[in-house]
C-alpha cells in the first residue's frame, strides 16, 4: 500500500464559512483537511464544495467515528461509506483517532481513552487491519488527549503506538497538543515524552490549542484539548523540537470550536511554514 502522500507543509481544516476565502487564487495553505463524516451523504452542498477545494488543494481526511479502540469491530456500513468517500476524493492521506466512541450501539460525542496493555494491543492492531483491508490504503492513527492514568497499564503510550505501526504497517498522526496535555496532566515531562514517541512511523502532525480547568483543591490545572484557541507557546516550542528530530512533515492547525476569521488562521499556518521552512532547508544540505 502506498504511503500518505500530503506535502510537507502548513495546513487548514475547512470550515464553510471560508469557502470563498479559500477559493480566492492563489491558494494559501499546503493542503485542507475535512472529518470524513460530514461528507457521507451522496450530493449537497458539502460534497459541491468540496469537490470545488479539491481542484486546487491536496486533501487530507480524518475520521471521528470509527471507534478504533472500541471492543466491537469497525461498523461495516460506516467503512463502506468511507471507502466511497476515498474513492470519490482520492485523499492522500486518512487518519483517525487512537479512542472509542461506540459499545452496544451507543454512540458517544466524545473520543474516550483506553488502557495501554496486550489485550487492547491486540484489539486495536485487529481494528486498523480491518479499516486498512477495507479501504486498500494505510491509515494514520493519531495520538489521544488524555486526563487520567489506568489502573493496571503495562505500557507506555510511545511503545504501544509503535506495536501498532510495527504490526498492521499503519503510520502514525503526531498530535504535539495531544502530547503535551497528556504529558501535563499526569505530571510527566513533555520533552521526555516527546523523546520516547515512534518518530520513525509519524506521517502527519496537528497543532492545536488547549484550555486550562481549575478544580476546587489547589493544584496544577487540568488541560482541556478544545481546538478553541491559538496554539500555544510551549507547544510551539515541542513542535520546533519534533521538526529538528524529523524534518519537515504535512502539519494542520486544527481550530474547531470558536472559529476564527480566516486570516487568523492563516497567521496561524504561516507561524507553522516559518518552522517547516528551515527544517526543509536542513534535509536538502
Amino acid at each position: 500500500m502506498p504511503e500518505p502522500r500530503l506535502p510537507p507543509r502548513a495546513g487548514l481544516g475547512f470550515k464553510p464559512a471560508h469557502f470563498e476565502a479559500i477559493i480566492a487564487p492563489p491558494p494559501a495553505v499546503g493542503f485542507l483537511e475535512v472529518h470524513a463524516e460530514n461528507y457521507m451523504g451522496q450530493g449537497g452542498a458539502p460534497h459541491a464544495q468540496l469537490a470545488r477545494l479539491r481542484q486546487d488543494h491536496a486533501l487530507s481526511l480524518h475520521g471521528v467515528g470509527l471507534s478504533i479502540g472500541g471492543m466491537a469491530p469497525p461498523d461495516r456500513a460506516h467503512l463502506a461509506r468511507l471507502r466511497r468517500l476515498c474513492a470519490r476524493y482520492a485523499p492522500e492521506s486518512f487518519s483517525e483517532h487512537l479512542a472509542w466512541s461506540r459499545h452496544d450501539g451507543i454512540y458517544y460525542n466524545d473520543l474516550l481513552p483506553l488502557p495501554y496493555t496486550p489485550e487492547t494491543l491486540a484489539r486495536v492492531a485487529r481494528h486498523v487491519d480491518a479499516v486498512q483491508a477495507a479501504l486498500g490504503r494505510p491509515m494514520l492513527l493519531e495520538n489521544p488527549a488524555s486526563y487520567v492514568a489506568f489502573a493496571g497499564e503495562t505500557m507506555p503510550e510511545g511503545a504501544f503506538l509503535a506495536e501498532v505501526a510495527r504490526r498492521t504497517g499503519c503510520f502514525l498522526l503526531l498530535d504535539v497538543n495531544n502530547l503535551y496535555v497528556a504529558a501535563r496532566n499526569r505530571g510527566a515531562d513533555p520533552v521526555a515524552e516527546l523523546a520516547c514517541f515512534p518518530l520513525h512511523a509519524v506521517r502527519q502532525v496537528h497543532l492545536a490549542g488547549h484550555a486550562a480547568a481549575t478544580g476546587p483543591e489547589a493544584g496544577p490545572p487540568l488541560l482541556i484539548d478544545d481546538h478553541g484557541a491559538p496554539v500555544a507557546d510551549p507547544v510551539w516550542a515541542l513542535y520546533a523540537r519534533l521538526l529538528e528530530a524529523t524534518g519537515p512533515l504535512p502539519t494542520l492547525i486544527e481550530w474547531d470550536n470558536d472559529v476564527p476569521p480566516w486570516p487568523v488562521l492563516l497567521r496561524e499556518a504561516a507561524r507553522a511554514e516559518a518552522l517547516l521552512q528551515p527544517a526543509q532547508t536542513r534535509r536538502a544540505a
